[in-house]
């Protein structure tokens, strides 16, 4: 009686190591397709990276020659840059991380949350502060124009700020990141600045700067961001495939060992049954 139950267990878990295998193996196709987009993806992200920093530096520039501090005191920002997109590793746990070590500190700072990744994440225990949220911003290359209306409506608030402070993603190499924070500087701040007096800037120019290097430093933060993102979901995908190459090559030896032992279990009662008819 047991003889005969055997070879059903032993066909049974044949075939869902058969089954299992080829699952793997169209997992690892995936996979392995998701890190060639991404490494396509990548490549154009850096080049938009490079000229958001070019928006970026040249705006900062003005602040540092000005000597301009935020303010230390007064109505505190934190705009988050993130994304809606996943499997890209931890990159935007990470971010989450820095920004709620920060509101440990200022635990009355309002958030602007760019993506639903951080927002999912900080609203658990944060969603009092969020004042305003962002969707499908920077879904494919981040664009002036999109950081542009992100600023505007943080200006149609209608609350005024002392000091705003940008977190993002810094791109440091093709399998690395930082977060990273940044300040982005109130008109307030601009015309206490010690060597403001060296600019011949207008009382209603130095409000349209201001709001120019915010859409400036925004946009930024996105390209960095999203450069972070595709490396990080190239890396992400080329782990992945290599989990699945170790995978297929474990299932493989199980799959033949089993078929080995169902072909000798198969011999011996072809052997046995013969034997006992002579």
């Amino acid at each position: 009686m047991s003889r005969s139950k055997a070879p059903a267990n032993t066909y049974a878990t044949l075939r869902e190591i058969e089954s299992r295998l080829k699952s793997i193996k169209n997992i690892e196709k995936i996979t392995n397709t998701m890190k060639i987009v991404a490494s396509t993806k990548l490549s154009r992200a850096q080049r938009a990276m490079f000229d958001s920093r070019a928006y970026g530096e040249t705006s900062d520039e003005i602040f540092k020659k000005a000597e301009t501090q935020p303010a230390s005191e007064g109505n505190k920002l934190i705009i988050v840059s993130s994304s809606d997109k996943g499997l890209c590793g931890g990159i935007h746990s990470q971010i989450s991380k820095a920004v709620r070590a920060r509101l440990a500190l200022e635990p009355e700072a309002d958030l602007v949350i760019l993506g639903d990744k951080a927002k999912i994440q900080l609203a658990r225990t944060y969603a009092s502060n969020i004042v305003l949220s962002f969707n499908q911003v920077g879904k494919e290359i981040p664009t002036f124009a999109e950081a542009q209306t992100v600023a505007d409506q943080i200006f149609k608030l209608g609350k005024k700020y002392d000091s705003i402070e940008i977190f993002y993603n810094k791109f440091k190499s093709g399998i690395s990141f930082e977060p990273t924070s940044v300040p982005a500087f109130t008109e307030e701040s601009l015309k206490s600045s010690p060597n403001f007096s060296a600019y011949d800037i207008e009382e209603d120019v130095a409000e349209d700067l201001t709001e120019f290097a915010l859409a400036n430093a925004i946009y930024w933060a996105l390209a960095e961001g999203h450069a972070c993102e595709q490396s990080a979901r190239r890396s992400a995908m080329d782990n992945a495939s290599k989990n699945a190459g170790d995978m297929i090559g474990r299932y493989s030896i199980l799959y033949n060992r089993t078929r080995q032992a169902v072909i000798t279990n198969e011999l011996v009662d072809i052997i046995t049954g013969a034997s006992s008819l002579q």
